[in-house]
């Protein structure tokens, strides 16, 4: 069963921003857009390479009016100590979401319960909480932070546009669609 068009679910949990410890809940996904990432675990190898290049997005997302959250099944303390001991995570700017239970990431749908971590998901939320889009990779294939940017512009341009779509690569200013009969069969 697919999340697309699911609110978020209820969740409290530790995090780590900035050199301080605070809590996050599923109502600060609310009133603003959102991309929330997870990985398998800090201090492991393809995962600091993309929180890098998630945080070398940070302005342009910020930008857009996006807040980036990433998730691990680590603690928030596992967190900190990495943040100190990695050149890559040290660069972070981005709340780390703290899921040592995986209740997040099982609501998320992308925990692995025999590994008991979670998987590499990427999901765009819009300020309602409601899930717009997801991708999942496995655990040996990095993701492209890039990729989000167009992603959001598109669904925020849909959230603003009622009844216009987004054909495929789509960029800013691009042309849309309008949907109705006349187009049936004529694409």
């Amino acid at each position: 069963m697919s999340l697309i068009g699911k609110k978020v679910g209820d969740f409290t949990t530790d995090a780590y921003l900035n050199g301080k410890f605070i809590k996050v809940s599923d109502t600060d996904f609310t009133g603003k857009w959102n991309v929330l990432v997870f990985y398998p675990a800090d201090f492991s190898f393809v995962c600091p390479t993309e929180l890098e290049d998630l945080e070398d997005q940070h302005e342009a997302l910020s930008a857009l009016g996006v807040e980036i959250y990433s998730c691990s099944t680590d603690t928030h303390f596992v967190h900190a100590a990495w943040h100190e001991h990695s050149d890559a995570i040290s660069k972070l700017k981005y709340t780390m979401l703290a899921d040592p239970s995986g209740k997040i990431s099982r609501e998320f749908d992308v925990f692995d319960e025999e590994a008991g971590l979670a998987q590499r998901g990427s999901f765009i939320i819009d300020p309602d909480g409601v899930i717009q889009a997801i991708e999942i990779t496995a655990d040996g294939i990095g993701r492209d932070a890039s990729q989000l940017i167009d992603k959001i512009k598109a669904a925020q341009y849909v959230r603003t546009h009622p009844g216009e779509v987004c054909p495929a690569k789509w960029k800013e200013d691009g042309e849309t669609l309008t949907t109705g009969i006349d187009l049936v069969g004529r694409i």
